[in-house]
């Protein structure tokens, strides 16, 4: 069976650093960061008293009230950027079969924020079980898929994934997996997460996992830099359409970018710690190549993890090398969350929209906030620290990790290869 090759003609972003793909884009090659003091609760109790939130973001905007008070943040973020995504790629319902048009979408989490004012509503009260009949249909994970369909009539494969935090780049893998056996011939793969709530921070304070520089938020997220201390909590939402070249050339749609392939290993070590010599983030990179088709020396650019934890950009960084020897040091290696913070279930996806943009513009985005060298790391790797590098970058390769041991990848390359 000849396999069918998958581009990228719509993007959808909404993240701490930028409403939009222009935005966003900007954001990473200025260096911004999206971190600053909590607004969206009173987090003065807490460890952590910073994230990285959307700026700016009022849902209103984008939907009438009513809808929007049926749905959870992680929803209504899911609805801005399919709506954006889909202006973008030209997909117009009269020029398309809707029945080959899919959905796959991702959260790591979905809806914390209405499990946690509904549970607190009900502990509340008197035992009266008075619960809001859309409670469940908010809070469930899939249902950011099944809206999307809706809204604009997408008829094709419909389903959630979840995978922590690698759970977009699992989405973009599903779909380019379906579209390339002939399945369909267009599918929006992405995520969003949105668990800036007590629940959500509380949460990971207690696992240790966020870092605590309440004195200094703009610089707390520090990947790669010796005094890191966690990661930075975002939110956010990413879409890519997907679609089968054919179809794309037939309909005359904009090409970002073509998906070369995509990998998916487990470490089988640790719930939430990685495999300390990188084993499964090294097979899964081994596993993207193997499926695209590619050497190591064809890939220019990697966006890491790279959360800012001690453990975590070790182990990632250790697996680069196994995978990449003498060409790691000919590599820019960046971490955008450095910029974005950790958008959990949608860091995938943004982070993959970081690669594909980098790869159009022949840019790097930066690492930033880096302040010490870390002498566990290699002096000689390129991480791309403090400002974005102009190169060629023919292909680049996104890295997301998630708790359960579970590793992603995908590799984007230049249309035409």
């Amino acid at each position: 069976m000849q396999l069918k090759r998958v581009v990228v003609t719509g993007i959808g972003a909404l993240t701490p650093i930028g409403n939009n793909l222009e935005e966003y884009w900007n954001g990473l090659i200025n260096g911004v960061s999206g971190a600053d003091a909590i607004t969206l609760f009173d987090a003065s109790k807490f460890k952590t008293r910073f994230a990285c939130e959307l700026k700016n973001f009022d849902p209103l905007e984008f939907l009438d009230k009513k809808e929007a008070r049926k749905l959870d943040r992680f929803t209504q973020t899911a609805l801005v950027v399919s709506d954006q995504a889909v202006n973008d790629a030209g997909l117009k319902a009269e020029g398309i079969n809707a029945d080959r048009v899919g959905v796959v979408f991702a959260s790591g989490i979905g809806g914390l924020i209405t499990f946690q004012e509904e549970v607190t509503a009900f502990a509340q009260g008197d035992g009266t079980p008075r619960f809001n009949p859309f409670f469940i249909p908010k809070m469930i994970l899939d249902i950011a898929a099944g809206h999307i369909s809706m809204r604009h009539g997408f008829r094709g494969p419909n389903f959630a994934v979840v995978s922590a935090c690698a759970s977009s780049t699992n989405a973009i893998m599903e779909a380019f997996n379906l579209i390339r056996l002939g399945k369909a011939d267009v599918i929006l793969a992405g995520g969003s997460e949105s668990v800036i709530r007590e629940a959500g921070v509380g949460g990971f304070n207690a696992m240790k996992a966020l870092s605590e520089r309440n004195d200094d938020p703009k610089t707390a997220s520090r990947p790669y830099d010796k005094d890191r201390d966690g990661f930075v909590m975002g939110e956010g939402a990413g879409v890519l359409v997907l679609e089968d070249l054919d179809h794309a050339l037939a309909r005359g749609a904009k090409i970002y970018c073509e998906i070369a392939g995509c990998g998916a290993t487990a470490d089988a070590h640790h719930i939430t710690a990685p495999h300390p010599e990188g084993l499964g983030a090294k097979n899964v990179m081994l596993s993207a190549l193997d499926d695209a088709g590619m050497k190591a020396t064809d890939i220019d650019y990697i966006n890491t993890h790279g959360t800012s934890t001690p453990l975590g950009d070790i182990a990632e960084v250790k697996a680069i090398v196994d995978v990449f020897g003498e060409h790691a040091y000919n590599l820019n290696i960046s971490s955008t969350k450095s910029m974005t913070g950790h958008c959990l279930g949608a860091a995938g996806v943004v982070e993959a929209i970081a690669c594909i943009m980098s790869v159009v513009n022949d840019m790097v985005p930066p690492t930033i906030n880096h302040f010490t060298d870390d002498p566990e790391l290699d002096p000689r790797l390129n991480f791309t620290f403090g400002k974005s590098q102009q190169r060629e970058v023919r292909a680049a390769l996104s890295n997301t990790f998630g708790f359960g041991g579970h590793n992603a990848c995908v590799i984007v390359k230049k249309y035409p290869a």
